[in-house]
């Protein structure tokens, strides 16, 4: 093969390589901006068949402004001074819709150094923008809503704080006309005084649960991670939950006492066994039973409370642990709280790195699981 014959031969599969690219527009200008070839990229890109553009200005595929500011003649003195023009901005098809577009424009010169053309490469950017100024607004909104979340959490805890000072002070006015202290009270007085004492709690309490939520929200919650022994946290809950149980006639039963010992916040897994168990009392019917149960499952320790109460529907089970969600609550509902109990309790499940399950048949009950690391794992 002669050396000629080898450079034709080399042309050739460079204007093949060239001619069948179709992710980029790569055509050729001469010195004035007049386009010279025309590639497949480019008439998928720009839409322009090679007889409909072959001849005309580049100017045709910028927009109206950017062709009043003489921009494109701007890219030409930058490549021929400089070798290399470089851009991004947005670029006219042929139908004269708009694409966000990379744009290379290299000068060309020939042996003696006389500048004969450009070579252009378009890249159509379009889909990587939109996902740039999409994951850009995502942040932004993400930014807003914790900021939000932030100065709600703020708000919460200092209506709570403000809300405690008079309710403790209630309080402890209704112990001491209780005790006698102001004088000895009448039979109805005294239930009067009772009634006020336990609307007091029952308030107090729900100040408590929305302190507890805007501190976790907030970030604010610490957790003093020790060994655990799950038996001592339910001994030291039952107590508290009995009163209630048998005023409803429910028989609570501790089902198999094991040793077992995981790593978590004493406080806190009581706490939270504190919240299972009254709400398992609160949706339990007179005569029913409620039972807890511990054990071992894997590397996790785990509680589980059992009642045959009323259950919650399939679609209704990923809704429990969402704040303010009381399942099963309505406008005659005896139920009352604010619906935080499992919301706090399953954050702060994960806070030691657990986690709160639910399993539920309507019509026969529920069981909720707490999981938490062994300490032996």
């Amino acid at each position: 093969m002669t050396k000629s014959t080898s450079h034709r031969a080399d042309d050739d599969l460079y204007r093949l390589l060239v001619d069948t690219v179709r992710d980029y527009a790569i055509f050729a200008l001469d010195p004035t901006g007049h386009v010279a070839s025309w590639n497949e990229g480019a008439r998928r890109i720009k839409g322009y068949e090679p007889e409909e553009i072959i001849g005309k200005h580049f100017s045709v595929f910028y927009p109206p402004e950017k062709v009043a500011e003489r921009f494109p003649e701007y890219e030409l003195r930058v490549a021929a001074r400089e070798g290399r023009f470089e851009d991004e901005g947005w670029r006219v098809r042929k139908d004269g819709t708009t694409f966000w577009a990379n744009v290379v424009i290299t000068a060309l010169h020939d042996a003696a150094g006389k500048l004969v053309g450009f070579a252009k490469v378009t890249r159509d950017l379009t889909e990587r923008r939109e996902a740039q100024l999409k994951a850009v607004d995502d942040a932004r909104r993400l930014a807003l809503s914790e900021e939000a979340n932030r100065t709600k959490s703020s708000f919460l805890a200092a209506m709570s704080h403000e809300l405690r000072t008079p309710l403790n002070a209630i309080g402890g006015y209704a112990d001491l006309l209780l005790a006698g202290v102001g004088g000895e009270l009448t039979t109805q007085q005294r239930q009067y005084v009772e009634r006020l004492h336990a609307g007091q709690r029952h308030l107090l309490g729900v100040i408590n649960d929305i302190l507890n939520f805007s501190r976790i929200e907030a970030g604010q919650l610490e957790y003093d991670i020790e060994p655990v022994h799950l038996q001592e946290s339910i001994d030291a809950v039952l107590p508290l939950i009995e009163p209630q149980a048998r005023a409803r006639r429910i028989e609570l039963m501790n089902g198999n006492p094991t040793d077992i010992t995981v790593l978590a916040d004493g406080p806190k897994v009581e706490q939270i066994l504190i919240n299972l168990l009254s709400n398992a009392v609160k949706f339990t019917e007179p005569g029913g039973s409620i039972s807890l149960h511990s054990g071992r499952d894997g590397e996790r320790g785990y509680v589980s409370v059992r009642d045959t109460g009323v259950g919650i529907p399939a679609e209704k089970l990923g809704a429990v642990f969402q704040p303010f969600v009381q399942v099963g609550r309505n406008l005659t509902s005896p139920h009352e709280g604010t619906g935080l109990g499992l919301a706090i309790s399953s954050d702060l499940a994960r806070g030691m790195g657990g986690e709160l399950t639910v399993e539920s048949t309507v019509g026969e009950g529920s069981e909720f699981t707490l999981k938490i690391p062994l300490a032996d794992a």
